[in-house]
């Protein structure tokens, strides 16, 4: 799944479980007008998958990631350790732990392989993370970013 035009962000998630969660996230890309290419693919189940796509991904266009995962949740942290790219983790809500095992999972990486991390369940969020990114050399998304937040204080 992937918008029309060449993607500049790359979502990934665990499972396709996390696809409802995940929604905010691809909506506010859209309302931003920011590509983006979407694939399922957990880091327990389908390693060489994800890193034949992460090891890809900058070479593909892509300039940023956001990687949504449960539970163990080192879909992220497997991810930076193949690209180059920045990538920003959402840990999804569980029903063990309500999501504090994913968070957990996703801010303690070790040194060296960075992972942003946004609130659990904060789909939204990282996608306005992703366009401010892009915003830092890419002036068309840094006005997106200005216009939500001159939106939002005339609220």
């Amino acid at each position: 799944m992937s918008s029309e035009a060449t993607p500049l962000v790359g979502i990934i998630m665990g499972s396709k479980s996390d696809m409802p969660a995940m929604e905010a996230c691809t909506e506010q890309l859209d309302a931003f007008g920011v590509p983006y290419e979407l694939v399922i693919a957990s880091a327990h189940r389908a390693p060489e998958k994800v890193h034949e796509w992460a090891s890809s991904a900058a070479d593909r266009g892509i300039k940023v990631i956001i990687a949504a995962a449960g539970k163990a949740a080192h879909l992220g942290g497997v991810v930076a350790a193949f690209t180059p790219l920045p990538v920003v983790g959402v840990p999804m809500k569980t029903s063990d732990l309500g999501g504090m095992d994913s968070l957990l999972s996703m801010v303690q990486m070790p040194s060296g392989v960075p992972v942003a991390c946004v609130a659990i369940g904060g789909a939204k969020n990282a996608a306005i993370y992703a366009t401010q990114i892009l915003g830092a050399t890419m002036p068309e998304y840094r006005e997106k970013i200005v216009a939500m937040k001159e939106d939002m204080a005339n609220a």
